[in-house]
């Protein structure tokens, strides 16, 4: 926050910015169908079952009753940090085996040259 604000008010030279070595690698979860027309309140499942060195960013979900479920066509975002890109790509990959919803979509491919 302090670095994002420091570039709008354009005090970022009086802002110590540190960078962390890890890599990142998030994964986006779609409804089938996505982007055209898709089906809205499938049950996530899974959400629950992953390690921590995952983290969840909700998109187009939203809580019924004691259910996450479907309400959009991006629906989770994983994400992960690791000592390499190849350690963060299989965490969050293996994540994304976990999580369940009738129609999930995700691409195989991303992170491969």
């Amino acid at each position: 926050f302090d670095v994002m604000n420091a570039v709008s008010n354009k005090t970022l030279s009086e802002v110590e910015v540190k960078w962390n070595d890890k890599h990142a690698f998030c994964l986006v979860l779609a409804s089938a169908g996505y982007p055209l027309a898709y089906e809205k309140g499938k049950v996530i499942t899974g959400l629950s079952n992953l390690d921590s060195d995952v983290i969840i960013f909700h998109a187009g979900t939203k809580q019924v009753g004691n259910d996450i479920v479907t309400n959009g066509g991006r629906v989770l975002n994983i994400c992960s940090l690791a000592d390499s890109f190849d350690s963060a790509r299989e965490l969050v990959y293996k994540a994304a085996n976990k999580v369940d919803f009738e129609g999930k979509y995700y691409r195989k491919d991303i992170g491969l040259a």
